[in-house]
C-alpha cells in the first residue's frame, strides 16, 4: 500500500489514445512506489520519500511544460461535480480560439475521454487501476503520448476524490477545484487540503440552487477561511450562467488577452 494516501502499489496505470485503434487495451506502465509495508515508525518517512520524488518530477514537468510554452491547468473535484461537462463545454465555446487538449485521470474505462473527443479535442486517458490520483510521473507519461503543441493549455482532469490529489503536484501552473451544489456546503471544512490549494473554486450546478439545501454564504465563508487567497465563480456548466467569468479567469491566467 502507498503510505501516503493508501492507494494500492501494483495498480496498472494504462495510458490510453482513444484516437488509435483499439484504445481500450492501452499501454501498461507499473505503479509501483518500490516501497515496502511501511510499519508505524516508517510511515512518516515513506510518506516524505513518496512526496519527495513526485516534487522531483513535477519540477521537471514544470520545466518541460513552461520551455514549450504550454499552460498547464490541474482540474480536481469529487466524482460527479461535473469536470468533464465544463471542459466539453469550455472546449466547443472557445477552444477555436485557444488551443486546447486533454488528459483524462480514472481508475477505469474511457468515458471521460469519449466525451472529450467528441468535442473533436486532443485527449489521452490515465487509467489508474486501484490508484486514487495522478502523480507527476503519470501526467510524464501522458504528455509524451499526448504530445501537446506549444503555447497551448492542457487541461488535466485528476481522478475524482477530494483527498489524494490534493497531495500531489504534477507540474501544473493552476489548479482548479469544481465544487457542485448538490455536495453539501460543508466540503471546505472537511476536505480542507483540497480547497487549500486551490487557485480558484468554481461552484457548479447553480441551476440547481433552488431545489437543494445549499447555503452559499457559510460555503464561501469557510471556503475563504480555508483558503483566503482563492476566488470562487458561480456558474452552471450546463446552462452555461457563469461561464464568461470563468473564460475571463481562465484567459488571465493563460496570458491570452480573450478565449
Amino acid at each position: 500500500m502507498c503510505a501516503t494516501c493508501g492507494c494500492s502499489d501494483d495498480a496498472g496505470i494504462r495510458v490510453i489514445d482513444p484516437s488509435s485503434p483499439g484504445h481500450g487495451h492501452g499501454h501498461e506502465h507499473g505503479h509501483g512506489h518500490g516501497h515496502p509495508e511501511p510499519g508505524p515508525d516508517r510511515t512518516v518517512l515513506l510518506e516524505q520519500d513518496i512526496l519527495a520524488a513526485n516534487d522531483r518530477l513535477a519540477a521537471d514537468n514544470r520545466s518541460w511544460l513552461a520551455s514549450r510554452g504550454i499552460h498547464a491547468v490541474n482540474v480536481m473535484s469529487s466524482p460527479g461535480s461535473g469536470k468533464t461537462t465544463l471542459l466539453a463545454r469550455t472546449i466547443v465555446d472557445r477552444g477555436g480560439e485557444l488551443p486546447m487538449s486533454v488528459i483524462e485521470g480514472d481508475q477505469e474505462t474511457v468515458f471521460d475521454a469519449e466525451r472529450i473527443k467528441a468535442t473533436g479535442c486532443r485527449v489521452i486517458q490515465v487509467n489508474t487501476g486501484a490508484g486514487c490520483h495522478l502523480d507527476a510521473g503519470m501526467l510524464a507519461k501522458a504528455l509524451h503520448t499526448l504530445a501537446p503543441p506549444g503555447r497551448s493549455t492542457v487541461f488535466v482532469e485528476n481522478v475524482g476524490n477530494l483527498v489524494c490529489p490534493a497531495l500531489f503536484d504534477l507540474g501544473e501552473a493552476d489548479r482548479v477545484v469544481v465544487m457542485s451544489v448538490t455536495e453539501g456546503a460543508d466540503k471546505p471544512l472537511k476536505y480542507p487540503h483540497m480547497f487549500r490549494t486551490a487557485d480558484v473554486v468554481l461552484l457548479n450546478k447553480i441551476d440547481l440552487l433552488p431545489y437543494v439545501d445549499f447555503d452559499v454564504d457559510v460555503f464561501t465563508e469557510d471556503l475563504l477561511r480555508v483558503n483566503p487567497r482563492t476566488g470562487v465563480l458561480h456558474l452552471s456548466a450546463t446552462t452555461g450562467a457563469g461561464l464568461d467569468a470563468w473564460y475571463a479567469w481562465l484567459a488571465d491566467r493563460v496570458g491570452t488577452r480573450e478565449i
